[in-house]
């Protein structure tokens, strides 16, 4: 049987990997600050609304999102991100990460449980499990419907 599946695979923070199951990603887009619309009294991990395809998208600083400091201040500021668009049961959010590695087939019988002890409690409800790549690094499985399905967008969804 054929437990491989295409992952999405980019940075978190400065030396994390993440990956995303291709099965829930619709789009990848280049976006930059000035063409996301700030939206006041939010989350700060929510940067705010992006016009995609005339649908107003959601757009979240995925690394302020799991704990790491956010990819929209200071020193880390980037004009051009990538969003990752996410799609569950009709409903879109994107996430905004620096930059995308490449697509990846993992297995997911390799995929090992997230214990407490190896991730920030903040990361640990989005995260489906890990994986240990060749170099012997770990890379982090999202779910991503945890991600579209967490409590901070229940006021906007």
């Amino acid at each position: 049987m054929e437990t491989k599946e295409k992952f999405l695979s980019f940075n978190l923070g400065v030396k994390d990997t993440a990956v995303i199951s291709l099965q829930h990603i619709i789009e990848v887009l280049q976006v930059s600050l000035p063409e996301i619309c700030g939206v006041p009294q939010m989350s700060s991990s929510i940067l705010g609304i992006y016009n995609w395809r005339g649908e107003m998208l959601w757009l979240v600083d995925l690394e302020a999102m799991l704990g790491y400091p956010p990819i929209s201040q200071g020193a880390n500021l980037i004009s051009i991100m990538m969003a990752i668009v996410l799609e569950n049961n009709g409903k879109y959010l994107g996430l905004l990460v620096k930059q995308l590695i490449d697509i990846e087939w993992l297995d997911i019988q390799q995929m090992k449980p997230p214990s407490p002890e190896l991730f920030y409690p903040k990361i640990l409800p989005f995260l489906q499990g890990y994986f240990i790549n060749d170099s012997e690094n770990m890379i982090f499985n999202l779910d991503a419907i945890a991600i579209i399905q967490s409590p901070i967008w229940k006021i906007h969804n």
